[in-house]
């Protein structure tokens, strides 16, 4: 059954929104009386009848509600955007399918991309969200300066670095049932002095194996790691 979003559920909204409604009338070509999987993003789960549908509206009627529990753990992955936009909009369709929480994105100073468009990576997300028939989407937040994230809370903090004489892998020193923020940077890797602030900041460093990692598919392996750690 097609999982469709309607984020003002739980307010009494009981249509989906036009984007939503085109595509269950014009591309799934459903109609009244079919049965639909409605999501909040905020961990709930509904089965609803469709009571009126068109092309710009489609009503519904909730039949049951189900609250999904949270997970044990916590993936916070703090990124710096690909010169590439297809590459970071990758990066978040299969983070999020895979189950991240919440996804940051960092300037630094080796940065390529200064400007993203959150409108279209929140799209994206929705979609994967969708697509994985979960019940939450994830928190997206838009471009910081790299020190801000620092100050961000987690149970273990990480930072990837390039260095042949990193002594950890991530999946050695990840605990299960934690909080974690895992900070992966741009194609030029991370400055030096960004490197030695975010160790003075409480982060370990890791290694995310022997192979060199383009900066999306580092972010993808991060977040699988936590996920396997955790299985």
């Amino acid at each position: 059954m097609n999982l469709f979003f309607q984020p003002a559920v739980s307010e009494g909204v009981n249509h989906l929104t036009a984007e939503e409604s085109y595509h269950a009338f014009r591309v799934l070509r459903l109609s009244v009386g079919d049965e639909i999987k409605i999501t909040d993003g905020k961990g709930v789960l509904y089965q609803a009848t469709i009571t009126s549908i068109d092309s710009k509206k489609c009503g519904f009627k909730i039949n049951t509600e189900k609250k999904i529990p949270k997970k044990s753990y916590y993936i916070h992955i703090a990124i710096a955007p690909t010169k590439n936009t297809d590459r970071i909009e990758w990066f978040v369709e299969k983070a999020v399918e895979i189950g991240v929480h919440e996804i940051s994105f960092i300037l630094c100073k080796n940065s390529e991309r200064k400007v993203l468009n959150l409108e279209r990576i929140e799209k994206i997300a929705i979609s994967a969200m969708k697509q994985s028939q979960q019940a939450c989407m994830p928190i997206l937040h838009p471009l910081q300066p790299f020190n801000e994230i620092l100050k961000q809370p987690a149970d273990q903090k990480f930072i990837g670095h390039v260095d042949s004489s990193n002594p950890f892998h991530l999946k050695a020193i990840a605990k299960p049932n934690k909080s974690y923020l895992v900070l992966i940077g741009p194609e030029g890797d991370f400055a030096i002095d960004e490197l030695n602030a975010a160790l003075q900041s409480g982060f370990e460093k890791v290694s995310l194996g022997e192979n060199r990692l383009r900066t999306e598919t580092a972010g993808v392996v991060a977040c699988q790691v936590f996920r396997f750690v955790n299985t």
